[in-house]
């Protein structure tokens, strides 16, 4: 008999845009290990993108979600305590800087694109977080998941301002984790390698990043969204229970090396 350590559990993936996407493989396997998983897609554009791997997931919930529009949180979250009535774990992966502030200095970027920065790679975990608190303190505890990157802690090339905005990312998912811990709620950033994904094609150079990893990686096999969805089933699952507020590497081991 096949163990499917998570049977039972209801969570949330946000952030699929396709199914190259790091939060399509944290779907895909954390399906796989018998969740039950809604997602959402990003406006009209995506929806095509999304709606067949929702179909393929036989997600129960599946509906549009900007995480700047308060009103589609809220309608979300209202579909989930109308279908569930409890949520078990979210995944959050999303991430946004304008483009003119991603690709220039950190100290030359604008206020304006360093708050977007911010709120909708940032805050928007702290949002999504505020809503599941009380799902998941009905479900006697839960696991929150955030997509970080090492840029959060060294300073990578080309990275820019993505860099500060993650080490705030990492930062919250610490008080997080010190606030809701009481309740049961986990709360957790994996960080995963250079990953060839639609997001990472905005990144300056992120050819040359992938290519550096994959040559000093002390682990020398290619990173796949899989490896990143493998660790999250683990978060996810009893196994992890004493753990929280961590930042979690999935890379390679490229993060030990000067």
């Amino acid at each position: 008999m096949t163990h499917v350590p998570l049977n039972g559990r209801k969570g949330l993936v946000v952030g699929i845009a396709n199914d190259q996407s790091i939060a399509w493989g944290c779907a895909a396997a954390l399906r796989e290990a018998g969740a039950e998983v809604a997602v959402t897609w990003q406006g009209e554009k995506a929806r095509p993108h999304v709606e067949p791997l929702a179909q393929r997931l036989g997600a129960p919930i599946a509906q549009a979600l900007d995480v700047t529009h308060s009103g589609e949180l809220q309608a979300l979250f209202d579909a989930i305590a109308a279908r569930w009535g409890r949520l078990d774990f979210v995944l959050h992966s999303v991430a946004f800087a304008p483009r003119a502030d991603l690709h220039g200095r950190v100290v030359d970027s604008s206020a304006e694109g360093f708050a977007q920065a911010m709120d909708i790679s940032c805050h928007s975990f702290i949002r999504l977080a505020r809503a599941a608190e009380p799902l998941m303190a009905a479900a006697g505890g839960g696991t929150l998941l955030t997509m970080s990157y090492l840029g959060a802690e060294e300073v990578v090339n080309r990275y820019g301002v993505m860099g500060p905005v993650k080490a705030a990312l990492e930062s919250s998912v610490r008080y997080l984790a010190a606030e809701l811990g009481p309740q049961g709620i986990r709360v957790h950033a994996v960080s995963p390698g250079p990953l060839a994904t639609r997001a990472a094609s905005g990144i300056p150079a992120f050819g040359e990043l992938l290519e550096d990893s994959a040559r000093r990686a002390p682990l020398r096999h290619p990173l796949e969204i899989a490896d990143v969805g493998a660790l999250c089933v683990y978060l996810v699952g009893a196994g992890a229970r004493a753990m929280t507020g961590c930042t979690l590497h999935v890379d390679g081991g490229i993060h030990i090396l000067a």
